[in-house]
């Protein structure tokens, strides 16, 4: 009889040693079927790339510029599909304007003069750096470029430099050229150009 009894008790003790073995195989398949299905899932993540006022945004030099884009109302404009070309003034440029004068332009009643301001600085479509200067260079020295606002800039070559003359005949040099958008492209420019 005790040698029964403790047949029983090895035999139930193999058994419950296979059984936590297959549990411990078990979780550990689970563990790595969990593990893979998360790094799939991180591999499936795509970043996406802002829109033009997502960049600009995400970009100090460019903080003006936003506070200006959000006084004219133009943040759904520039964040639609597009493509946009937009010649951006850094914070540099608008310290340049005559003391008081932004401060004037981001008051609600001079939204129009802001708006006509802002979208003279973006232009249709997703105009490269290398397409400025492949036309300036077609076109005998200068290219005519129009703007939203329905007003041109001229662009022209100072060197390796591209300059931009405003309708009133002020200029501004491109200072970065090519930063992508999900909607279009951005190109710096050292001063506010005006039409």
């Amino acid at each position: 009889m005790k040698k029964q009894l403790l047949a029983l008790a090895l035999i139930g003790g193999l058994m419950t040693a296979h059984g936590c073995a297959d549990t411990k195989k078990k979780n550990t398949a689970e563990e790595t079927e969990t593990a893979e299905t998360e790094i799939q899932k991180e591999e499936v993540i795509e970043v996406q790339t802002p829109n033009i006022v997502g960049v600009a945004a995400g970009n100090e030099n460019f903080s003006t510029l936003v506070a200006a884009v959000k006084a004219a109302g133009l943040v759904e404009t520039l964040s639609g599909e597009g493509p946009f070309t937009v010649f951006a003034p850094v914070n540099t440029a608008f310290e340049k304007l005559p003391e008081g004068t932004l401060d004037g332009l981001l008051k609600p009643e001079s939204k129009a003069t802001l708006t006509s301001i802002l979208t003279y600085h973006v232009v249709s479509g997703n105009v490269k750096a290398a397409d400025v200067v492949k036309a300036i260079q077609d076109n005998n020295g200068s290219f005519a470029i129009t703007t939203v606002q329905g007003n041109t800039l001229t662009a022209s070559l100072d060197g390796e430099n591209v300059i931009l003359t405003d309708a009133k005949g002020g200029t501004s040099t491109i200072v970065l050229t090519d930063v992508e958008a999900s909607n279009g492209v951005i190109h710096a420019i050292d001063t506010v150009v005006m039409p």
